[in-house]
């Protein structure tokens, strides 16, 4: 496996994690607490990554952290909950599969990246693939669920190219990072939570595990190999792995929950999938150009003291 494979493979465990979190909501959590799930999910996770790397941010990074946490986690995770609970939940994933081509955009504003056809093409193809395998007929459109979702959609894809744009400081591991970015994404939420939804609510043992994992496996984890990937990715490759999300969702939906998976389900999986692998694929480098024997030996050109001064490949040699 190529070094840029083994990337791949391991930042696509992160949209496949999240994948579970609807399963895992439904199944194992209080019901109608949106927003303490998303406070749960991210500010014990930063506080336990805070406590392992035992680091703090240093100058600017304490103002480009909290940004890149409400981007991240703070402002996408209240936005999607709230276009999660006005709209159908194929019509709030559509919605959400929009996201490449915002990444696409911003990448060319802020990073320099031009987007290509190829790009282009792949971020529709994956959206249209999504919205076959979630998307129910007569399914109905709210506009503030829509306006939520694609500003979730927006904040997640400005999150993503702003990590690629700053990187992390030097001495600091993706580790404290996402640490940094968890813990200020849940001091977003909380007074946000306890404002809307009032105290917590009691908690049973199965509500402790299903929080546990979403920590942990869901959050922690997943956001340490999202950012890493983001790093050793371009900004395009990294969000057209966000399709793997609804895909396992539905597998899921299909083996545990007993859900529907027909053919046009299938069918839009294999082109989501499609299009996410095409994402993938780098651009086919230029052939380099051959030297020829005579520029072989041509004199190579340095500069010594303000004047510029030629010497043959056989003199420098001999002089070395």
């Amino acid at each position: 496996m190529s070094r840029k494979a083994a990337v791949v493979a391991l930042t696509a465990l992160a949209p496949i994690s999240w994948g579970s979190t609807y399963f895992v909501t439904t199944e194992f959590l209080p019901p109608d607490r949106p927003l303490f799930t998303g406070l749960m999910r991210a500010l014990p996770a930063g506080l336990l990554l805070l406590a392992l790397t035992r680091k703090l941010p240093q100058g600017a990074w304490w103002w480009k952290s909290a940004v890149l946490g409400a981007l991240n986690i703070g402002a996408f995770f209240p936005l999607l909950f709230l276009a999660a609970y006005r709209l159908p939940g194929g019509v709030a994933a559509v919605v959400g599969s929009v996201g490449p081509l915002f990444v696409v955009g911003l990448a060319a504003l802020f990073l320099g990246e031009k987007p290509t056809t190829r790009t282009l093409l792949t971020a529709v193809a994956a959206a249209f693939g999504v919205s076959l395998v979630v998307l129910k007929a007569g399914a109905a459109f709210d506009l503030v669920g829509i306006v939520a979702g694609l500003l979730s959609s927006l904040s997640m894809s400005a999150g993503i190219v702003f990590t690629k744009r700053w990187g992390r400081p030097e001495g600091v591991g993706a580790l404290a990072l996402t640490g940094w970015q968890l813990t200020a994404g849940g001091l977003v939420i909380l007074p946000v939570a306890f404002l809307v939804e009032g105290a917590p609510p009691a908690l049973t043992g199965t509500n402790l595990a299903g929080y546990a994992y979403l920590a942990l496996g869901n959050t922690a984890i997943s956001y340490f190999l999202w950012f890493r990937g983001i790093e050793r990715l371009s900004a395009s490759s990294a969000t057209l792995l966000g399709p793997l999300s609804p895909i396992t969702a539905a597998v899921i939906g299909w083996a545990a929950l007993g859900q529907a998976l027909g053919p046009v389900q299938v069918l839009g999986m294999l082109i989501a999938f499609g299009a996410t692998l095409a994402g993938q694929l780098s651009p086919r480098a230029a052939k380099a150009p051959e030297v020829t024997a005579p520029e072989a030996e041509s004199f190579i050109k340095t500069e010594k003291n303000g004047q510029e001064v030629s010497m043959d490949l056989e003199v420098s040699e001999v002089r070395r």
